[in-house]
């Protein structure tokens, strides 16, 4: 048996069952080392040695989650609702609802794309922006599985497609892990080759937004990062939503100079401590309070803090077994020369690669170097290969339980505990966006 067949299985299967991720993640780690060969000592050996690889991501997360729960402080996200629920009206006018509804879907999908590329932020906007958000969600009945396939969506499509930011960095790992496996490419000849593989994701997008989850759904509104919270209405006044807008930016800024979300998030807390001290002497705050906020924010992000880390402990076992290179040889043995079965064989050993590890740039390399002579072997052309090495690195990275992509919208839209990780993220975002990215990476495959 293939340990990394098993372990990804596993994973997979108990999170469906709704055993939280961090159970499914550990007991699929276990389990494929056990298959490896490895003693339990050995497992979490190597489990443990991978722990620290996200560490860094979980605290940035914690920070931001702590910033998140400030901004509320600023009164900025009830001036949302309020500006709102004026203009759609208390009752909810439905032409200016669905107005409202689409400029907001508009402006989070150019938000999440520019976030690969424009300013490359990546998933640090999420905590940022979706929490103030929420109840303006809620005051529009928006779907909220709608937000992750937009924000999935955006977080993926850009890189696969747009050789700037991170997808300059996802290019540049083809091109180099291409060339270093015998077959020589151009950086120009990666976009024409995943343009169709990612017509299929956008085709998704459309499919996700008008049909599967176009309908009005209504939530609770609960505080954030505290659900038995019982004040939740924090006036503002112009000083503290412009503090609030401006700790925002300052934040963003920082990241995108930094490349720091600890840093940035830091910096973004200490402005507001330093409001919060000043509201204080003026007996306006009890600065007492502002632990709590630091609690709070971090009990609010804690879940993907450690199913990352937990994630990062699963990802080496996966590796240190050495069965991904099994699973890659024993895909190309069945093949033969039947190029429609090559195709999709390679790309669900991508899939299954990816949604163990959940990180499509970690994929490329692995896959490259049996691929390239694989798919020579067999006929395929040059760009027909990199549409298959390019979406089989990417499938897995939406619908994943380990990925940062997944990961990120659930941390900004269960903020108040109503959006469930894997079928309200990771299910929507796995049908919506990788099955229409392997049946177009499949027909790129034939027809390129």
């Amino acid at each position: 048996m293939n340990a990394v067949l098993i372990a990804v299985l596993i994973m997979l299967i108990l999170s469906l069952l709704r055993i939280h991720v961090v159970i499914a993640l550990v007991s699929g780690a276990i389990v494929g080392g056990l298959i490896a060969g490895f003693t339990v000592d050995e497992t979490l050996s190597f489990f443990g040695a991978g722990l620290g690889s996200n560490a860094s991501v979980a605290l940035s997360y914690a920070m931001l989650g702590a910033f998140a729960v400030a901004i509320s402080f600023t009164g900025l996200p009830n001036l949302i609702v309020s500006k709102v629920v004026s203009l759609v009206g208390r009752e909810g006018d439905s032409q200016k609802r669905k107005l409202s509804k689409a400029f907001l879907l508009l402006v989070i999908l150019l938000v999440s794309i520019s976030s690969q590329n424009v300013i490359p932020i990546h998933i640090a906007f999420i905590p940022i922006l979706i929490p103030p958000l929420i109840k303006v969600f809620n005051a529009l009945f928006i779907d909220r599985r709608i937000l992750a396939v937009i924000m999935t969506f955006g977080l993926k499509a850009p890189y696969i497609l747009l050789p700037f930011g991170f997808g300059l960095m996802f290019h540049e790992i083809i091109e180099r892990n291409m060339n270093e496996s015998g077959m020589t490419i151009e950086l120009a000849m990666i976009p024409k080759a995943l343009a169709l593989p990612v017509l299929g994701m956008v085709i998704g997008l459309v499919i996700a937004i008008f049909f599967s989850y176009g309908k009005e759904r209504e939530y609770i509104n609960k505080p954030l990062g505290e659900e038995n919270q019982e004040k939740d209405n924090f006036t503002y006044s112009i000083p503290s939503v412009v503090l609030g807008l401006s700790s925002v930016v300052i934040v963003l800024i920082l990241q995108y100079l930094t490349k720091s979300m600890i840093f940035s998030a830091f910096i973004g807390l200490v402005i507001l401590y330093l409001y919060f001290a000043y509201m204080h002497y003026k007996g306006n705050f009890q600065l007492s309070e502002t632990e709590t906020l630091m609690t709070n924010g971090m009990k609010m992000m804690a879940f993907i803090g450690f199913v990352m880390i937990a994630a990062g402990g699963f990802a080496e076992v996966i590796r240190e077994t050495g069965h991904i290179d099994f699973l890659v040889e024993a895909s190309a043995n069945i093949i033969g020369d039947n190029k429609a079965l090559a195709a999709i064989l390679m790309l669900l050993v991508g899939l299954l690669i990816t949604m163990g590890i959940g990180s499509s740039f970690s994929t490329i390399p692995i896959i490259a170097v049996i691929f390239v002579p694989l798919a020579e072997a067999i006929g395929f052309s040059t760009m027909a290969t990199i549409a298959l090495i390019g979406t089989a690195g990417a499938l897995g990275d939406a619908g994943s339980p380990a990925s940062d992509s997944t990961l990120g919208p659930t941390a900004g839209l269960n903020v108040d505990g109503q959006h469930h990780h894997i079928w309200d993220t990771c299910v929507p975002t796995f049908i919506h966006l990788n099955i229409p990215l392997l049946i177009f990476g499949w027909v790129a495959a034939i027809l390129l």
